[in-house]
């Protein structure tokens, strides 16, 4: 036990730098004699034990950051998860999400364990993520974590966050050309609403071409159709299929009257969509 004195501007100063409760405050000074790093550590390992805790709980709520860097040449999207919708809505919580996805941008981490070892700041002071994250769990008493984490890099990229931080979206454009950010902008609306599975036909994996092809030749069948028109009319079912789930045939949201590929073309000859990304909380 501690014979140290310890004081409430003691107590104070330690939760002013680590968020941490006043009676885990008082109690992490006291078992470390007054040690303000000792006393850090000793609540970062309480934070560590809680996460621990709660590994069997679901984090389904949390928030998705959508973020490009200046030049438009990369981008990310990261989902910040938790247990409640009140933590997901708290504005530390949203800020904290936000500084992990700017320096995920800056430094384009392979994988999750990579993006946990980058160092961010929070208080003043350069913190790893991965302990950040320990840190906020102890705090806020949730399971908390990044659960998803995309990159995405080309001539243009944009960045679009729909629904109140519930999904992000990433479209890279083929050229930074005049009009391409607000243009970028419409059609990661388009892909937000209308959730293309691939940016063209040539981008749907045979599997799916497969499965469905035997749908739509099962349906003709059901429907009494002679055996030698099932392939020319499953052939056209495929092409719907196509125009409804690829984005660059997808009817334009905005603007039926043309597709994607045809609203890019119109904002400079030859643009194009090379790749997107598309998350959704809780998916």
């Amino acid at each position: 036990m501690s014979t140290v004195q310890i004081s409430a501007a003691d107590v104070n100063k330690l939760r002013q730098q680590t968020g941490a409760g006043m009676m885990d405050c008082k109690k992490a000074l006291t078992e470390t004699n007054g040690d303000f790093e000792a006393a850090i550590d000793f609540l970062r390992k309480k934070g560590a034990k809680v996460a621990a805790s709660r590994q069997d709980r679901e984090s389904k709520e949390g928030v998705v950051i959508a973020r490009a860097n200046e030049d438009g040449s990369k981008g990310v999207i990261i989902v910040l998860a938790c247990e409640t919708d009140f933590v997901a809505k708290n504005a530390e919580f949203i800020a904290f999400a936000n500084a992990v996805a700017n320096t995920a941008v800056q430094n384009l981490p392979a994988n999750v364990e990579e993006l946990g070892q980058l160092e961010i700041d929070l208080e003043n002071s350069r913190v790893k993520i991965a302990d950040a994250i320990l840190d906020m769990t102890g705090k806020i008493g949730e399971k908390i974590g990044v659960t998803s984490y995309e990159v995405l890099v080309g001539e243009k990229v944009i960045a679009y966050i729909h629904g109140n931080f519930r999904l992000g979206v990433l479209v890279a454009l083929s050229q930074n050309a005049a009009g391409a950010d607000e243009a970028g902008k419409d059609v990661a609306m388009q892909i937000a609403a209308m959730n293309p599975i691939a940016v063209d036909k040539d981008g749907v994996d045979s599997s799916t071409i497969e499965r469905e092809l035997e749908i739509a030749k099962e349906q003709i069948r059901a429907e009494g159709k002679p055996e030698e028109m099932v392939e020319k009319i499953a052939q056209g079912k495929l092409n719907k299929f196509y125009k409804d789930s690829t984005l660059l045939n997808q009817e334009f949201v905005k603007d039926p009257s043309k597709n994607i590929a045809q609203f890019l073309n119109g904002v400079e000859k030859g643009l194009t969509v090379t790749a997107f990304k598309r998350v959704v909380l809780g998916a």
